[in-house]
């Protein structure tokens, strides 16, 4: 479980759902092990591009203007902690950096972070989620998992829900389906919720259906049917999950991730991430990033076993 956990913190709100959240998490991690308790720290980057560029300015001035920023940001992070009145210990750390996601990403390499907690921005006129640059740089490069936290509640008895792959025999996907549901059976386990797995499967191919007359189209789709059903019941025995809380559905994975987080009203959507970078990653994206605008829980994203953050090398 989480030990070492990393709270981004928001300077255009005084909300703070990723603090929150985190306290929440780091309570009950306390509670299940007395004995190795949870490691909060409260974490703000921040860069002021008129300090860099004031020439009138000695190198050792400008030091000391950063230092007062710093200080200054300092003395607000430890008051808004004050104010929450935290049951756990907090730390809190101001860095000087003008990007942000490599802030975070560093203090995640070098501090050995095991989970970054992050809110998103709520666009009260159309009621929907803005995600930042930010977001999506520690999305995609960030080594561990990823929290990002959105307005759901997590009561108890809630539900969780595991976004897997059962339908190949890829190591890759099976290393990361057995991560993603051993992650969401023990934060299930830590909240008193109930896990749930959801696996979509793609419907028949239009154009083999023209260029092909005598191709069956029922038949296909049956037999796509039975073997990620046959794959998710593996899967789902294999971590002692009933059948009942398995949802195997046609369509692309966003829309039914979205359909039945929507319709257990899941407080948390588990799931993987692979991390592109670069043009194939503006250009296509991938099944996290497209998911995430369409949920209104928190979702968990976690990298493949493996996975080396580009900031690392």
């Amino acid at each position: 479980m989480f030990q070492n956990i990393l709270v981004v913190i928001d300077p255009s709100t005084d909300q703070q759902k990723a603090l929150k959240r985190a306290i929440e998490l780091a309570s009950k991690i306390n509670k299940k092990t007395p004995d190795k308790p949870a490691l909060v720290t409260a974490f703000f980057s921040i860069f002021d591009f008129s300090y860099e560029m004031t020439t009138m300015l000695s190198s050792d001035e400008r030091d000391t203007m950063r230092e007062m920023v710093i200080k200054e940001k300092q003395a607000w992070v430890d008051d808004l902690i004050k104010s929450i009145n935290s049951p756990v210990a907090i730390t809190s750390k101001v860095v000087w950096h003008n990007r942000p996601f490599e802030a975070i990403i560093e203090e995640v390499i070098h501090y050995n972070i095991d989970l970054v907690i992050k809110g998103t921005h709520q666009h009260d006129k159309f009621k929907s989620v803005i995600f930042t640059p930010t977001d999506w740089h520690i999305l995609r490069k960030c080594p561990c998992p990823v929290l990002l936290v959105k307005d759901h509640k997590w009561p108890e008895q809630g539900n969780v829900l595991a976004a897997v792959n059962v339908g190949g025999d890829e190591e890759a996907h099976l290393s990361l389906n057995k991560a993603i549901t051993s992650h969401t059976k023990s934060i299930a386990a830590l909240i008193c919720a109930n896990v749930h797995l959801v696996n979509s499967y793609p419907g028949t191919p239009v154009n083999i259906a023209i260029e092909i007359p005598e191709f069956d189209a029922s038949e296909y789709t049956n037999a796509m049917l039975t073997h990620h059903q046959s794959g998710m019941a593996d899967h789902a025995n294999d971590f002692s999950i009933p059948l009942i809380n398995t949802h195997v559905k046609e369509g692309l994975p966003e829309s039914v991730i979205e359909s039945v987080a929507k319709s257990i009203d899941a407080e948390l959507v588990v799931m993987g991430t692979v991390g592109r970078t670069g043009i194939p990653a503006a250009l296509i994206g991938n099944t996290a990033e497209h998911v995430l605008d369409q949920l209104s829980c928190d979702v968990l994203a976690l990298k493949p076993s493996g996975f080396v953050s580009p900031l690392a090398e």
